[in-house]
């Protein structure tokens, strides 16, 4: 046979295999495809799974205290009940920058908190857990249960560069400047954190009261490194727990804000900018950002049954995106991420319409107290917890929101 049959032949078989081994890739990248047509029928409710170990609650695996799954795929659980997709759900989502995890989860589930049942953490990723602008998500199967995982964009997958997205543009759970005046302005202090907090000792130089452009004298508090920045509060009225009567914090009142400029007992810190007199007993929180706003949403592990105490800035109504402190904490098994509904609490009204006649004439008593259902007002998820307090971001409010509503699990 000469060279040019041997050579055609050859290539024959090689077109051959080529062509079989395409024909069972897609076969097989079918099942995972996220880019269903306009035609498909919409997807039916995802099944609840667990794809994180107990207890985690992180997205950043880097993030100190979390726990990142070590598994290359997810754990799949026995299924209890579907998890409901939401109203039009689509089969893909581009991550818009902006968006939060919060934003996201509602796009593709009824109920946000249920995201990390259905969340596939693709091992070829590196930092699988994060989700950035541009990322690609979608509605994929995978061992027969609808699933959510990151599909990157086109231009990433054409590409043979490695992303070089810096972490700090991740999509975070929660819109961080709606508490980024929480975090150095609105406070409540726990009882045992306000009475570890430094204080105002004195003020220098013939000063009753200290405002910007006065250095403060200041005891208490661990040693920190000069330039450290405070925000000054005034420790207002008492807190205390609707359901026992113990005093759990104090109402916080920014009063401004000051930088140490030199250590010792007494420390020295310069005001560099107040809204009101600085007092001599007046409290100074470090301005660090302790705060993760990388976690998932989720459906606490214990049930809890509290009540809002306080919001943040004293509005009388509560509403989206507005931060309030809850009678329950660390203690009682919140964390950070839970999610929880308001019940708004029912009324008491008198039924005078018991015990009557057709004709509506009294046969006997009438006026009975009744009280009225506890009804769903809105939802919270949690962002800080201590022993006894916790804080939490409305996601949403349909209905009015007011101190003392009840926080219970999502039903």
């Amino acid at each position: 046979m000469s060279p040019d049959k041997n050579r055609l032949k050859t290539g024959l078989r090689m077109a051959i295999i080529a062509l079989t081994v395409t024909a069972a890739g897609c076969s097989t990248i079918s099942n995972l495809n996220p880019f269903g047509s306009d035609d498909d029928e919409a997807p039916p409710p995802v099944a609840r799974t667990s794809t994180m170990p107990s207890g985690s609650s992180s997205l950043d695996p880097n993030r100190s205290g979390s726990t990142a799954p070590a598994q290359s795929g997810p754990v799949m659980t026995q299924v209890s009940q579907p998890v409901p997709l939401a109203s039009g759900a689509p089969n893909e989502y581009v991550v818009q920058t902006g968006d939060t995890l919060w934003d996201i989860a509602a796009t593709f589930l009824r109920d946000p908190w249920y995201w990390p049942e259905v969340w596939y953490v693709n091992p070829q990723v590196e930092n699988p857990h994060l989700i950035y602008p541009g990322d690609v998500l979608a509605l994929v199967t995978i061992n027969g249960q609808q699933r959510i995982t990151t599909v990157r964009a086109s231009t990433f997958r054409l590409s043979p560069q490695a992303r070089a997205t810096p972490l700090t543009e991740s999509i975070t759970s929660i819109p961080y400047e709606q508490i980024s005046a929480f975090l150095s302005k609105g406070l409540v202090l726990e009882k045992d954190q306000a009475d570890q907090l430094p204080y105002i000792l004195s003020t220098r130089g013939d000063h009753l009261i200290a405002s910007a452009g006065n250095d403060v004298y200041v005891r208490g508090g661990e040693p920190t490194a000069n330039g450290t920045r405070y925000s000054v509060v005034h420790v207002g009225d008492e807190l205390r727990d609707p359901d026992d009567n113990k005093l759990i914090g104090y109402q916080g009142i920014y009063v401004g804000e000051g930088a140490l400029s030199r250590g010792g007992d007494p420390a020295t810190v310069a005001l560099t900018d107040t809204n009101r007199e600085a007092l001599n007993g007046d409290r100074l929180v470090p301005e660090t950002v302790d705060i993760p706003l990388n976690f998932f949403p989720k459906a606490p592990e214990i049930d809890i049954d509290g009540r809002i105490i306080s919001v943040v800035d004293g509005v009388s109504l509560i509403g989206q995106y507005q931060v309030v402190v809850l009678n329950r904490g660390a203690r009682n098994g919140l964390a950070p991420g839970d999610v929880l509904t308001v019940f708004q609490a029912g009324e008491v009204v008198k039924d005078r319409y018991a015990n009557t006649s057709l004709l509506g004439t009294a046969v006997r008593g009438g006026g009975e107290s009744v009280a009225l259902p506890d009804e769903e007002a809105g939802t919270i998820m949690v962002f800080k917890v201590y022993d006894r307090i916790g804080y939490g971001l409305v996601m949403e409010a349909t209905s009015d929101i007011h101190v003392l509503d009840a926080v219970r699990n999502p039903i």
